[in-house]
Parts: C-alpha cells; sequence; structure tokens
C-alpha cells in the first residue's frame, strides 16, 4: 500500500473479473484543449477568475454544497448532454495564497468521455450511464507504473496485470486501464480500484473509474488522454482532499 507516496502491488489474481464490468477507453489525444488563447486572452480570463471562482463553475447549490470543505482540488467533468458520451474535464485547485484561499483557479482541461447512453442521477448495473454527483477520489492503479513514485505525495497507487483490459476486446481498448483513479462510488476507501466490493449491492453498479480514452462512450467511467491521466496522478494529492463533481451540464447547474 502507498500512504503519501509508497507503492502497493496487488497480487495478479485480483478480480480480473471485474474488468469485464468496468468501462473502457485508448487514445493518446494530448488534450490541452481550453488552456489557451493568448496573453490578452489569457489576461481577460485571469481577471474573470479573481471575480466569478469563488465557486465550480456551471454547477449549482445543489452540488456545489456537496463538496467538502477542506478540498483543495476538484476534478469537474462537464458532460454535453443527458444522453450524450461527450465531455470536458477540468481540475480546480484552491490557490495556497492566504490573501485568495477561497478561490478556485482551473488549473488544465481535457476532452473526455462518459457513459455511452449518457447521465444518470441514478445509476444501476451495466445501464451504460455514469452517476451524476460529487465523489472523492482516494485510489489509483493501472497495468502501467506510477508516473511519479518518487514525488512522496499521491493518491495510493496499485500497479498489477489483474488491470489488463481482456484482448477479446477490440485493440483500441486494450491500454484503457493503464492508467485508472477510482470514483469512490459505491466501493470501499483504501483498497485498489479494482476491489469488488460494494456496500450499496450489487445492482447499484460500480468499477467507476477515471481512466484512459479511446475516442467513444464507455461503460459508465469517464476517460480522457494519456498524458491527461497522467498530469492528473501526478497532481492529485490526498492532503488536498481531491473530489470529482460529474454529470451532464443540465444537471450540475440544477
Amino acid at each position: 500500500m502507498r500512504i503519501a507516496g509508497v507503492v502497493r502491488v496487488a497480487a495478479a489474481a485480483v478480480v480480473s473479473s471485474v474488468l469485464l464490468t468496468s468501462c473502457g477507453g485508448s487514445g493518446d489525444d494530448d488534450g490541452d484543449a481550453g488552456d489557451g488563447g493568448g496573453a490578452r486572452k489569457a489576461g481577460r480570463t485571469d481577471a474573470r477568475a479573481a471575480e466569478d471562482l469563488k465557486r465550480i463553475p456551471d454547477v449549482g447549490d445543489r452540488l456545489q454544497s456537496r463538496i467538502p470543505k477542506n478540498s483543495r482540488q476538484v476534478v469537474a467533468v462537464y458532460g454535453e448532454g443527458r444522453n450524450s458520451a461527450d465531455a470536458t474535464v477540468v481540475l480546480y485547485t484552491k490557490s495556497a495564497d492566504t490573501k485568495s484561499a477561497d478561490t478556485w483557479k482551473k488549473t488544465r482541461s481535457w476532452p473526455a468521455h462518459n457513459g455511452k447512453k449518457g447521465w444518470t442521477p441514478n445509476h444501476r448495473e451495466n445501464d451504460k450511464r455514469s452517476p451524476v454527483g460529487v465523489f472523492t477520489l482516494s485510489d489509483a492503479g493501472g497495468v502501467l507504473a506510477d508516473p511519479d513514485p518518487a514525488r512522496g505525495t499521491g493518491l495510493p497507487y496499485t500497479k498489477s496485470a489483474a488491470f489488463q483490459a481482456p484482448h477479446y476486446w477490440p485493440k483500441t481498448h486494450w491500454h484503457d486501464f493503464d492508467h485508472v483513479i477510482a470514483i469512490d462510488y459505491n466501493r470501499v476507501k483504501g483498497t485498489p480500484p479494482n476491489d469488488p466490493t460494494r456496500p450499496q449491492g450489487q445492482s447499484k453498479g460500480g468499477s467507476i473509474w477515471l481512466h484512459m480514452d479511446h475516442g467513444s462512450g464507455t461503460s459508465g467511467c469517464v476517460s480522457l488522454s494519456k498524458s491527461g491521466m497522467r498530469y492528473l496522478l501526478r497532481t492529485l494529492d490526498p492532503k488536498q482532499h481531491p473530489v470529482v463533481v460529474m454529470g451532464d451540464k443540465a444537471a450540475l447547474k440544477s
């Protein structure tokens, strides 16, 4: 187990069957859309951020109130529509400057995908929709090693061949789980992402992850580029109490 930087290695036998019901995605778009725009545009954006980002943008009071007060890192997933598989992932961080300690900063964004049938506030096993809500981010893992194991912080990371996507899946999906971050929906925190325990029961589904994208919808996870996943793995810090706020745009605002 890695707490604040120690790598835990799971046995290869750990629940490979869970992968059959996990979602898929693999593709390596750098995906930094939304970060640039030139000096003048950046200046306007910074001014607007200083004025507006006391909250996570485009998230209504219902979900905003569920973001823990001590959270300083929010991964926001903005789905295009209730029945759409297209989304954008944005990382927001709270400034370490005490003068602006309550101000969120847009750090990075990436094109993404969610469940192939869209979103639902009542996720069920195999409904092909991603759950709407606010969830903590506690554990990570994958086929590949932690991209930054020496840093000394970061989500506990489990490297195991048990994450490997089955090779009877399309070849485009084989690298889906090279890196994953478990979304704490119907799972036990402090366990590898592929631990099958589902506290709310099997019917509520599970194995909802952030993972690598293959260019189309998933079975319920959120997928983004390899570079995006590696950035999040290097950046998310348990001491900052990271969470994901996710849903289609209308649900997020409600």
